[in-house]
């Protein structure tokens, strides 16, 4: 199972109205890249290294089919699982995918929110799938 971490500088941007996490406003997107998020101080999509657009992977990642609702004080955001298939090579054409990363593709810098690690890197081979899996809920906010 992925290990959720949230960006630090979210609920910040979240305050300061830059981010909507509420309903379907906003376009959400996921990302597979290398590097460990440094949750005190990556902010925005760019601050990470994405894994190449080739072979099933597109640079920028794919939409999240996200949404928000809300019951008394309590917001619960969820998506759908995004399903990746390597075509003509590994996936990305990289061997060290390890990290996805939720964004905010409708803010101006493409503000991150949350990521996952997955505990070791992988590789994608032609024919195969890589799946970004969250269960019943992205997040909860009380």
């Amino acid at each position: 199972m992925a290990t959720y971490v949230k960006y630090e500088t979210a609920i910040e941007k979240l305050c300061n109205k830059l981010i909507d996490a509420f309903g379907t406003t906003d376009t959400w997107r996921v990302v597979i890249h290398t590097d460990a998020p440094t949750v005190a101080t990556d902010s925005i999509l760019s601050d990470l290294t994405e894994i190449g657009g080739s072979n099933g992977y597109t640079t920028g990642g794919e939409n999240a089919t996200f949404n928000s609702t809300r019951s008394g004080g309590t917001v619960t955001a969820t998506a759908a699982d995004i399903v990746w298939t390597a075509s003509g090579g590994n996936l990305g054409s990289s061997t060290t995918g390890r990290y996805f990363s939720l964004y905010d593709d409708t803010a101006t810098g493409n503000d991150l929110w949350s990521s996952w690690d997955y505990g070791a890197t992988f590789t994608v081979a032609t024919g195969e799938t890589m799946t970004w899996d969250v269960g019943a809920n992205i997040f909860t906010i009380v």
